[in-house]
């Protein structure tokens, strides 16, 4: 059911669509005259009319019309189709942007649902004391961690074009006269012209330090003044509600991989990490020193008019002493000679001189004895907003702007101690050891403290890197501050033994070490990541092993008695099917922390959830609705997939609104409240049965055709563009580990990809209708089903995410990639079935959530998906057409270069009208 303010602003979508695509003709006709804009037109109005009408003939009238196309009409055809879905993205947010601001110009018994006013509005009214608050904010804690892979589909240079095409959108919603509107349609042509002439593909995969460069524009040009905002917005709706000020503690973070990650990524070494974290912190002091040369703009009260503390005063003579210098040419305006006294300081350490900060704490504590200073003669209800907000930027980013996370596969450290073992002479084959062999010696290794290695040891390449990497996490705690890097994650965590390597290897560079009087000291925390189905069953039982360990325990006890566990849904997808995997996530959660609440451990959940529907992606603030509300206490980490970073974070208003989603939905979760009271009673036993139920027939289905069919491989190889991927040169990862042919080794980003731009998504819905529908056979009760969609968020959120897979993929569209297949009988026995899996997983789910088609819950993306739709089909029509002619090109011809960019341009088409890459 839609507002009037979601009505305003739908109407206010379509104008604006109608805007750009007018001057976008424009463009065209400029750029390729009259038979450019008559083909994309007459193909446009054909597609629309397809989806209107579904009349055969004209689908056959497409398809002859696209199998005529040369180039270079074709590459301009297949451009301005990706254009227009471009700016069709533009005009969505700027429409989310409207919808935001309708609510806030509203009186205040219209407001925002799942806006942080509604949040605090909630905990008001339920009666939640300050007391309650409190405890409250100490128990907020999510962090967000970007990731490169994969890296954004879109280059850089085009996403700054359309943030500024976005930026005078916006504008033209505030220009009042003939002249400015006239002014902003200009520059918006000039923009998309710009757009037009500029390269779409990346002609060589992006270094590492590019992706590093990639992922900070988002810190730079939005995230830095974003974060503040929230927490000062909460503060103050507090006080508004309580009329008690608090200091609400820094919760919201934001991290990276980006430069830490190694798993499978040869090109990221030790020098690359210590080198992401100068390039972190050289961002970030810039940014403080822009920060307070605005406040010494702002701050020019004089000490003739004011009184100042006593403890500013001293600080400024003690600094005016050591750094020799004044600060500022007025001696009377005290705030201002601190600030340029603190400027000095800050050049000071980025040139790492002694003068220079050591920590940020002192620059924290700077600020705040300003703050002291200004509360003697400043309204204590109206505090400095741009002082507050530039403590805050200190709190949270600290002098290395955002953690990084290190992280490389568990069969790397075993191949390491193997080497080093053998070297020292404790035994010659560690890595063919029973489990029990491996966690007593390995005990035994970190209770002695003498070393293993000394640096005249000579080793293999490879175990030198490992050796090396630890030593520069070492360094960069110590150069960057603690927080630089604080959690090593183990990919494929299969036992107790993948953690203690760690640990050894921990202690072989100086970051943990067991005393003589049996004291701990630990510097990181290690992480299992459990990513298959097997590892999640198995998640308990390590942990419970792992946790009965003295040793171990005596760690934890030094890190806060908090254990963090990593939990992947790229790889549990595509090893067992999304509803499977989303249930053994769910079941793990629960049970882990039941283990870990008995040994009074604190558990952080860290989601590794992909930006496509087919790796658990979604809404930031569903994916943390669908978690068992227990975990949620303890602090929650979640990946921001590259590929999402531009949708939810190029342009402040949607970072803002995706951020306070997240922190409403976590704040009363957290206390308790929900609009539904059943929802406190889920799961009951007979929904988690059923569940079980349902992802055991769901699981057997999806097994049954991926692994079991040995035709599978060639179709998903031949009905899908995954061949083409890699020539897109979207991230610096390699699309398989170590270049095996093995599905088990093909990487989930480039699996769910591929299905993706084929319109099959089949990662994300495939085999849930068959779990549903053996379900009801066997039960009849559908009625329970419907009731645990309505009182469950975490069954709700698993339907909705089918619904909105099962809308966007297109098995008309789809059956064009299957003649690709080269085998007719594998192409029409799995083709096949996954149409009737399709007819019956949409069965399913419509009637589960009582609609008449899907997405009725939410007609603003329906709606959106359906005016993508036809600029979405052409592209995909046109790549089987050039696929098909590139597989029989002859290697390295003039033709075959031709044909791999046209069909890399309808990939990059095709993501931005889905939404998503991997």
């Amino acid at each position: 059911m839609q507002t009037n303010t979601d009505q305003l602003a739908t109407v206010s979508l379509h104008r604006d669509v109608e805007y750009l695509n007018k001057i976008l003709d424009k463009v065209l006709f400029h750029e390729g005259g009259e038979e450019l804009l008559e083909k994309v037109n007459k193909i446009r109005s054909l597609t629309k009319s397809l989806r209107d009408t579904k009349d055969s003939s004209v689908y056959l009238q497409i398809k002859q019309e696209i199998n005529q196309l040369e180039h270079p009409l074709r590459q301009n055809v297949i451009r301005a189709f990706s254009t227009n879905l471009h700016l069709f993205n533009i005009a969505e947010q700027n429409y989310r942007s409207r919808r935001r601001r309708h609510y806030q110009a509203q009186d205040e018994t219209i407001i925002q649902p799942g806006s942080l006013e509604e949040g605090v509005n909630t905990l008001f009214e339920n009666d939640v004391t300050p007391e309650k608050i409190g405890e409250l904010l100490d128990k907020l804690s999510l962090e967000l961690v970007i990731t490169a892979h994969p890296t954004e589909a879109t280059r850089r240079t085009m996403l700054r074009i359309h943030q500024r095409i976005a930026d005078l959108l916006k504008a033209s919603d505030y220009s009042s006269t003939r002249y400015s509107k006239k002014v902003i349609e200009e520059t918006i042509e000039n923009e998309i012209t710009i757009l037009w002439q500029s390269s779409e593909i990346r002609q060589k995969k992006p270094s590492v330090m590019k992706e590093v460069s990639n992922g900070l524009y988002f810190f730079d040009k939005v995230l830095f003044d974003v974060l503040p905002q929230l927490h000062q917005d909460l503060e103050d709706l507090l006080y508004e509600k309580y009329n008690k000020r608090w200091h609400v503690p820094s919760f919201l973070r934001f991290g990276s991989w980006i430069g830490g990650d190694r798993d499978g990524n040869p090109n990221v070494k030790a020098e690359t990490t210590f080198k992401t974290l100068q390039t972190h912190r050289e961002l970030v002091l810039s940014k403080y020193k822009d920060s307070i040369d605005k406040l010494k703009e702002l701050l020019s009260q004089s000490s003739q008019k004011v009184t100042i503390t006593d403890a500013l005063e001293k600080s400024i003579q003690h600094d005016q002493k050591e750094l020799d210098y004044n600060g500022w040419h007025k001696e009377d305006e005290v705030y201002r000679i601190k600030l340029g006294l603190m400027l000095k300081r800050l050049t000071y350490t980025e040139e790492d001189h002694e003068l220079g900060y050591q920590s940020a704490q002192e620059l924290v504590d700077d600020l705040y004895l300003m703050q002291d200073s200004l509360s003697l003669h400043h309204p204590n209800n109206t505090p400095v907003k741009l002082l507050r907000k530039v403590i805050r930027q200190v709190e949270v980013f600290g002098f290395h702007l955002a953690t990084l996370d290190v992280r490389n596969h568990s069969g790397e450290h075993e191949a390491t101690l193997t080497e080093i073992l053998r070297q020292v002479n404790i035994t010659s084959s560690y890595k063919d050891l029973e489990e029990k062999e491996k966690m007593d010696l390995l005990i035994k290794v970190l209770e002695d403290p003498r070393p293993l290695i000394s640096v005249y040891d000579e080793f293999s390449e490879g175990t030198q890197e490992m050796i090396n990497t630890f030593r520069t996490i070492k360094d960069a705690k110590d150069t960057f501050g603690e927080r630089a890097i604080e959690v090593y994650l183990i990919s494929m965590t299969a036992s107790v033994s993948d953690l203690l390597e760690v640990l050894v290897l921990a202690k072989e560079v100086g970051l943990y070490r067991v005393y003589p009087d049996g004291s701990v000291m630990s510097r990181l925390h290690v992480a299992p990541l459990l990513e298959t189905i097997d590892d999640l069953k198995d998640g308990p039982e390590i942990i419970k092993n792992l946790l009965d360990i003295p040793l171990y325990r005596k760690h934890l006890e030094v890190r806060g008695d908090l254990q963090e566990i990593m939990l992947g849904y790229s790889d549990s997808s595509k090893d067992g099917g999304t509803l499977t995997a989303n249930w053994e996530l769910y079941k793990a959660q629960e049970e882990i922390h039941s283990i870990a609440a008995d040994y009074g451990v604190k558990l952080k959940y860290f989601h590794g959830r992909g930006g496509s529907l087919g790796r658990g992606g979604g809404p930031l603030y569903s994916s943390l609705l669908s978690q068992p509300p227990v975990t949620l206490g303890d602090g929650v980490k979640i990946t921001e997939q590259g590929e999402v970073l531009s949708s939810r974070y190029l342009l402040t208003d949607i970072a803002y609104r995706s951020l306070e989603q997240a922190t409403t939905t976590m704040m009363t979760a957290i206390a308790g409240f929900t609009d539904i009271p059943e929802q406190k009673d889920m799961p009951t036993t007979k929904a988690s049965s059923a569940m079980g139920k349902i992802s055991d027939y769901a699981l057997e289905k999806y097994q049954s055709l991926i692994f079991k069919d040995e035709g599978f491989l060639t179709y998903f190889n031949q009905a899908t563009p995954l061949n083409e991927l890699g020539a897109l040169n979207i991230g610096s990862r390699p699309m398989k580990r170590k270049g095996s042919n093995r599905f088990e080794d093909l990487r989930a980003i480039p699996w769910v990809f591929a299905w993706t731009q084929s319109r099959q998504l089949l990662p994300a819905w495939y085999a849930a209708g068959t779990g549903i529908n053996k379900f009801i056979e066997e039960t009849g009760d559908l009625e329970l089903l419907q009731h645990m969609y309505q009182t469950w968020p975490f069954f709700q959120a698993t339907v909705n995410n089918l619904q909105m897979a099962l809308t966007k993929a297109d098995l008309t569209t789809a059956s064009e990639y299957t003649k690709m297949v080269e085998d007719p009988i594998i192409q029409a026995r799995i083709f096949d079935q996954i149409k009737e899996e399709y007819t019956l997983t949409k069965s399913m789910v419509l009637k589960i959530s009582k609609q008449d088609e899907l997405m009725d819950h939410k007609p603003n993306i329906k709606e959106s998906v359906r005016l993508r739709n036809p600029l979405v089909d052409p592209l995909n029509l046109i790549q089987v057409n050039l696929i098909t002619k590139l597989r029989e090109a002859e290697e390295d011809s003039d033709e075959m270069n031709e044909l791999l960019t046209e069909v890399l341009l309808t990939i990059n088409g095709i993501a931005a009208g889905l939404r998503n890459t991997g």
